[in-house]
């Protein structure tokens, strides 16, 4: 058996995430099924997390066992001809038995997209959330600082209790390390970008909706500190739109 790994990139915006279900469209679902016309085996890919429907990403990595003598960059091509468009194989490699897209990862980065502009673009329109509204940018960089280190998240974390615990799935723990954490400015986007040891359940999109109140002036940047103490979802901000979220990468 051939442990391959698949690195994918995918518009979210018609699919309900990552995770297999019955009766709808995920990217798991479509790939393991791409895998069984070409190879003929019966295969569920292992992703390195589970995004959420409507969230993209742009290196999503992928995990599955195959008999299949298949060269790896035959892979590419047979999948991409099988996969929608809207997901797209961008490498296949041969890995080690043992290594795990979820659980061998060691960091992750996601980025926010915050179209600031009077009138989005239709055609950017499923890529970002359209906010164009008064806002201290300024403030709302203080506030991404205090989140890096290590900290409990769980203020920032879904509700759902099986869903808290994230893409790591067996770790129960709601601590994470965040390793950096800030925004910029690219044209008419506002852009959050966070990188950290793992990510639990609507953790980045609860992030910029809180940080979003900041700029609105409805909570202080120092705020962010009583957030995280306070270990209570309902202290924090509303959930950012799935649509302005990007997997960006993962690191080994």
């Amino acid at each position: 058996m051939r442990n391959l790994k698949l690195v994918l990139a995918y518009d979210g915006s018609e699919f309900s995430g990552w995770q297999v279900q019955p009766e709808a469209a995920t990217i798991q679902g479509m790939l393991a099924s791409a895998i069984g016309r070409l190879t003929g085996e019966n295969v569920l890919p292992q992703g390195s997390g589970r995004t959420d429907a409507g969230v993209h990403a742009l290196a999503q990595v992928a995990t599955f066992s195959t008999a299949s003598p298949i060269p790896t960059e035959n892979f590419v091509k047979a999948l991409n001809d099988i996969l929608p468009h809207s997901i797209r194989v961008l490498e296949a490699s041969e890995a080690p038995v043992e290594f795990h897209a979820r659980k061998s990862a060691r960091a992750k980065t996601y980025r926010y997209r915050i179209y600031r502009g009077p009138i989005c673009p239709p055609f950017l329109s499923r890529y970002v959330w359209h906010y164009p509204y008064l806002l201290d940018e300024g403030a709302m960089r203080r506030a991404g600082e205090f989140v890096i280190g290590e900290h409990d998240f769980t203020s920032f974390a879904a509700v759902d209790p099986e869903k808290t615990n994230e893409e790591n799935g067996e770790e129960l723990s709601n601590v994470r390390h965040v390793f950096a954490s800030g925004w910029d400015r690219a044209g008419d986007e506002l852009v959050y970008t966070i990188r950290g040891s793992g990510f639990l359940h609507h953790m980045v999109r609860n992030l910029v909706g809180t940080f979003v109140l900041v700029g609105k002036g409805t909570q202080h940047a120092e705020e962010i500190r009583h957030i995280l103490e306070a270990r209570d979802r309902s202290v924090a901000g509303p959930t950012a739109p799935a649509s302005g979220l990007y997997l960006v990468a993962v690191e080994y």
